[in-house]
């Protein structure tokens, strides 16, 4: 028997991926995910303790239990471990036996008190995948694969130009994919705090590899901080090529399993079919693992996926439900505004009356073209929609008034205080090699307390597109002997990004320091100024007592802190506020002058002992 893959283990033992990984870590075999694979006297193993704990069939043989006999009666067999993740169980079915349990469900009420359900009781949803990468490398024409329809036929140049969310049936089950003209809506719906996507598939084709957009693609998927799987197009070509396509990724550090990493390339051919029932697996292994789940009767909630108008309809909109089920009539409100559902088509063109969980729907009912990326939420009626509506303008008035008053506080200034801070750039050059010397020196920089992220290097001018990844990983924008253009530089500003140009290279890189310098939490240490003598104590009525002294070593300074000693012991430690000669109020007094000194404090009296000190910072190693 050869090596096997443990998710093609767990499916034939009838155990759930999670299950199955809970075995191996048990057994202290190391793997990388679920499609690493396994020797011959581990399976024979994992046989056995499956067996002996009863979840197999006799002799540790896996039941497989016909889909068509679980549908019939699932009310007269017990749900084998991993089911729900291979098959749904209808809320009817399932309801009797939650409550012969004893669980909570989703809105259960016991002594008036209302219970969350547990997560293992609300069902799994559709996994929403994005499919990303450079232009003409085959996104569409591999979505149009699986989903069986010819949609780059109908746009211009056989080019996506609208972003769109379809659904797929196919043979691992619902899967929805959302289809963009590019990295940048997907950054858009991100930036606006939106999780749409729950895997990304970045394309690339076999026979061209890695291509400045397929290197922001991935930037962008690493940005959102979601699973990523890389499918290798075009494999029915001659010239196909996908063992560049692996090494170049590795210069990523992106590394395919095969060559030990956790990355997952999958070879494909749109136009063959080749590979592509793997990717669906694989898509469904990941969503497996990330135990996506979601409540049809629970609130709902949704995210404006594409917002247009059409001349004969009006505004439509196309939602992606994620929590709850939308009804047609419901009232929706979007950001300051709202409208009432008058219709809803689904993803096939089809009239539908209700949504639930991972599915796009087309809107009818809106008055104003909502933008994407906004949340979508339910009013129960109009008056309660104009009430969400009202409230959150008022937050909005009161968080502009605020911004313009609050002060920052040290994390808002310096990023969140942990032990290892990165320090997100993206990098645009004149050449190839300014990007190699710059990323060179750079990976130099870097020590146990920071770690640099170049996100993105590429040459020519940034683009509105990098300034999009910049806000959402809050990044900053180097250039080298190229600047960015001026509708480019306005998008920057107005998302608060900042785009630094540069001629000499050294300067680059000491901006890169002062960068640094602004994400290692600085080290202060008390420094000594002077001292001064109490010789009289005058009281003042607008400033309360002012201290007449000698200063007898070193300096006092306004603001200083200051120490007053009385004999041998500490009487008062605060600020020194005021400092003056004569009548008039100076900022620093020296060794061998009189001045007044005015404490936010008192009880100083004559022969007391004023010392006064400051914070320095310490320069780091």
């Amino acid at each position: 028997m050869s090596k096997v893959r443990i998710y093609t283990l767990a499916k034939e033992l009838n155990l759930e991926n999670a299950r199955m990984l809970e075995i191996l870590d048990g057994l202290g075999v190391s793997y990388k995910s679920v499609s690493s694979t396994i020797e011959e006297d581990t399976v024979e193993l994992i046989k056995q303790i499956v067996a002996e704990e009863g979840t197999g069939g006799a002799n540790g043989e896996p039941q497989a239990a016909a889909p068509t006999e679980a549908e019939k009666a699932p009310e007269q067999e017990a749900p084998k471990q991993g089911a729900a993740s291979q098959a749904p169980q209808p809320a009817a079915a399932s309801a009797p036996a939650a409550q012969a349990s004893g669980s909570a469900t989703a809105t259960q009420t016991r002594d008036d008190v209302v219970m969350e359900a547990p997560k293992s009781d609300i069902p799994h949803r559709a996994p929403v995948v994005t499919i990303m990468g450079h232009v003409d490398h085959g996104k569409t024409s591999l979505l149009d694969y699986i989903r069986k329809t010819r949609v780059a036929a109908k746009e211009a140049g056989g080019i996506t130009q609208h972003v769109g969310a379809f659904e797929a049936q196919t043979s691992k089950g619902r899967i929805v994919f959302i289809d963009t003209p590019g990295h940048e809506a997907f950054t858009t719906i991100r930036a606006r705090g939106a999780n749409v996507a729950d895997i990304a598939i970045i394309v690339i084709a076999a026979d061209d590899s890695l291509m400045p957009q397929t290197r922001e693609a991935i930037a962008h998927a690493q940005a959102a901080k979601v699973p990523m799987i890389i499918a290798i197009n075009k494999m029915d070509l001659p010239q196909a090529n996908p063992e560049k396509v692996k090494t170049d990724l590795t210069q990523l550090n992106l590394v395919p399993e095969e060559y030990g990493g956790d990355l997952i390339v999958v070879p494909v051919s749109a136009k063959t079919g080749e590979g592509v029932e793997d990717l669906l697996e694989y898509i469904s292994l990941n969503a497996e693992l990330e135990d996506l789940r979601a409540d049809p009767k629970g609130t709902f909630a949704g995210v404006v996926i594409e917002g247009k108008v059409d001349k004969q309809a009006g505004v439509l909109a196309t939602v992606m439900v994620q929590e709850g089920t939308l009804h047609v009539g419901d009232f929706l409100v979007v950001g300051e505004n709202y409208g009432k559902i008058k219709a809803m088509t689904d993803s096939a063109g089809g009239r539908i009356k209700e949504a639930g969980p991972s599915t796009p729907v087309q809107v009818l009912g809106f008055s104003e073209v909502p933008t994407s990326g906004e949340k979508v939420s339910s009013a129960k009626n109009e008056h309660a929609a104009r009430e969400l509506i009202a409230s959150r303008a008022s937050d909005r008035r009161d968080a502009e008034a605020a911004q313009v008053q609050r002060k920052l506080t040290l994390e808002e200034m310096m990023g969140p205080l942990s032990s290892v801070r990165t320090v997100n750039l993206i990098l645009r050059t004149d050449t190839q090699g300014s990007v190699e010397a710059i990323q060179g020196i750079l990976a130099r920089k870097e020590s146990e307390d920071v770690k640099i992220n170049v996100m993105l290097a590429g040459i020519g001018a940034p683009t509105e597109g990098d300034v999009l990844l910049a806000g959402t990983a809050d990044a900053t924008i180097l250039c080298f002997s190229v600047t960015a253009p001026g509708s480019v530089t306005k998008i920057a500003e107005s998302k608060g990004v900042d785009i630094k140009s540069f001629r000499i290279i050294y300067e680059l890189i000491d901006e890169v320091d002062r960068l640094i310098k602004g994400n290692v939490e600085p080290v202060f240490e008390e420094k000594y100024l002077g001292r001064a003598e109490v010789r009289m104590v005058i009281k003042h009525p607008r400033f309360g007592n002012i201290a007449g002294s000698y200063v007898t070593d070193g300096s006092l300074k306004r603001n200083a802190k200051a120490k007053v000693t009385r004999g041998k012991e500490t009487v008062y430690e605060g600020t020194l506020v005021g400092l003056k000669r004569l009548k008039d109020d100076v900022r620093e007094v020296q060794s061998g002058y009189e001045c007044g000194i005015n404490l936010d404090w008192d009880g100083a009296e004559v022969g007391d002992i004023i010392e006064a000190s400051e914070m320095v910072e310490v320069e780091q190693a």
